[in-house]
């Protein structure tokens, strides 16, 4: 089990766009559960109803915990999707 914080960078958070597209690279890894964890909210990252549904808003930290085959490549991928803002200009 691996798990890291980052920083949403988003100006308007994690909306239904960029929510998509974290959820469309998390179901890519078959056999990882990857989780996430913002305040007292916590869901599936491969559900965009769980994303959504936290409200993450610009500059909101979560915590990324992904778990089975190919973990620490998920959550790199993970991380660097935020990271660069998730497909919007910055």
């Amino acid at each position: 089990m691996v798990s890291k914080k980052v920083k949403v960078i988003n100006p308007s958070g994690l909306h239904l766009r960029p929510a998509g597209v974290l959820c469309n690279a998390a179901v890519k890894f078959e056999g990882c559960a990857i989780t996430f964890r913002f305040g007292n909210v916590s869901g599936n990252a491969k559900s965009v109803l769980s994303v959504l549904g936290a409200c993450v808003s610009c500059g909101d930290e979560l915590e990324f915990t992904c778990k089975g085959k190919n973990e620490e490549q998920a959550l790199e991928t993970i991380v660097s999707l935020i990271e660069s803002g998730l497909g919007e200009e910055i």
